[in-house]
């Protein structure tokens, strides 16, 4: 009678490189990919009690400011999002060299800066001034 040894020494090992080849390069892949996007940068102006004698005005001719209810006033004139696009198509016609200029209250919804911004950019302006009023 032939007895049949139990082995309980199977060996059941994964080979995990493969898996660590491929996190690898993902990981090479986001290094190189990352520096090449191109991201919306804010750049702060440096605070100084010493500003140039140009008022804010003067700066710019096209004054946007988003109160907390989200309404939307441009040069003292109340305006509808809807009419934003052609009001800015007009502005960028009539002043081709103007940076606007948001005043934007800081109880507003991101949603009104981001159509704001969507439709100066179909207008043709290439900068946004964002103007924020010290507490």
């Amino acid at each position: 009678m032939r007895i049949l040894a139990n082995d309980d020494s199977d060996d059941f090992s994964v080979n995990l490189t493969p898996l660590i080849d491929v996190v690898f390069v993902i990981l090479i892949m986001f290094i190189v990919i990352a520096p090449l996007l191109d991201l919306d940068q804010i750049e702060l102006a440096n605070s100084s009690e010493s500003a140039s004698s140009t008022s804010l005005q003067e700066k710019g001719p096209l004054k946007i400011t988003v109160f907390a209810d989200n309404s939307i006033k441009i040069n003292g004139h109340s305006v509808d999002c809807n009419d934003l696009g052609r009001y800015f198509a007009f502005a960028k016609k009539r002043f081709p060299d103007a940076h606007p200029q948001l005043f934007l209250d800081k109880q507003a919804q991101f949603g009104t800066y981001q159509t704001i911004k969507n439709r100066l950019e179909e207008a043709g302006f290439e900068s946004l001034d964002v103007i924020l009023r010290p507490n």
